[in-house]
């Protein structure tokens, strides 16, 4: 979406939570960045005005809204931007002035329904560009020495995490038994991961004899793109690390279980979707409903393994 805005021409900002801002610097479409300071879920109608009549006097011509929540139109309406682009919903529609009626059949895929919204008439352009994300060689050095990582064996990453919830995370021990096959053939394994994801890279990194560096909680999500781009293999669940690596072309396999690949794909021609397709899911919960994960249980590391020794 934003590389179809930056092809008109547009200068963008870009009004997100500060956790985002690390991925957002490598996209060299974004001008200025600005801090999203409200938690997930709060209204702070107060502190939305102020941060809308900061806004006022900055000359935005166009706000464009991803979330469909009501909050989100709030900043841009105290802002008095001209105008306001979003889909229709939670009764905001008089909070837009560019509403948008969402044709889910027509646009199944997320990244079709955010290019729509930088078009003036709701087109999505097909093929849909793929987002590229840029590497700062420099930075990348710093953080490779920083953490004692180095390139004489080949690299492979885990992202064994997903912050939604444990119906999106393939087993820590289907991780390790890849993990393990990989080592004995010659590679180093790195787990990526936020410092939530650190306990279940250590599960991963204790049961692995050879090269492996739990780096859960030790990067910043900069660094950790700097990072991704030296693997030669990655293996992610349905994540934001799998979008990153996506943007990055690096050979991937992404692991679907609770969620649909129909709708957030990883967007890249290197990569491969691997998932049972059971009748019970897509089921988008966050625990098993059923209470025994076979979306993911039942997916093996042999088909992982088997993936890189055969891509197609």
């Amino acid at each position: 979406m934003l590389a179809a805005l930056k092809h008109q021409g547009a200068e963008i900002t870009v009004l997100a939570p500060r956790f985002t801002h690390g991925v957002l610097q490598r996209m060299d479409e974004v001008t200025h960045l600005l801090d999203h300071p409200f938690p997930h879920g709060s209204l702070d109608l107060s502190g939305r005005r102020r941060l809308g009549r900061t806004l006022k006097a900055s000359g935005f011509t166009q706000a464009i809204l991803l979330p469909n929540s009501f909050k989100s139109a709030l900043v841009p309406w105290f802002a008095k931007i001209p105008q306001r682009t979003g889909f229709i919903g939670e009764q905001r529609q008089w909070l837009l002035n560019d509403a948008r009626a969402l044709d889910r059949h027509a646009l199944p895929l997320m990244v079709q329904r955010f290019l729509s919204l930088a078009d003036a008439q709701g087109l999505c352009p097909d093929p849909c560009p793929r987002p590229r994300l840029t590497i700062h060689p420099e930075a990348q050095q710093r953080t490779r020495e920083r953490l004692g990582l180095t390139s004489a064996q080949p690299i492979a990453i885990l992202c064994p995490g997903a912050e939604y919830g444990p119906a999106k995370r393939w087993p820590p021990h289907h991780y390790a038994h890849v993990a393990q096959q990989w080592i004995k053939e010659g590679w180093q394994i790195w787990i990526l991961g936020s410092p939530k994801d650190r306990p279940v890279g250590e599960a991963i990194a204790t049961t692995l004899s050879g090269p492996v560096h739990n780096l859960c909680g030790t990067t910043t999500l900069d660094e950790a793109v700097d990072l991704m781009a030296l693997a030669q293999r990655v293996v992610t669940n349905d994540s934001g690390l799998m979008h990153v690596a996506a943007a990055l072309e690096r050979p991937l396999v992404a692991l679907f279980g609770s969620s649909s690949p129909k709708f957030t794909p990883p967007l890249s021609p290197s990569a491969q979707v691997l998932s049972l397709n059971l009748d019970c899911s897509p089921c988008f919960k966050r625990e098993c409903p059923l209470g025994h994960l076979h979306c993911l249980v039942n997916l093996t590391p042999e088909s992982v393994i088997d993936y890189f020794k055969n891509p197609s």
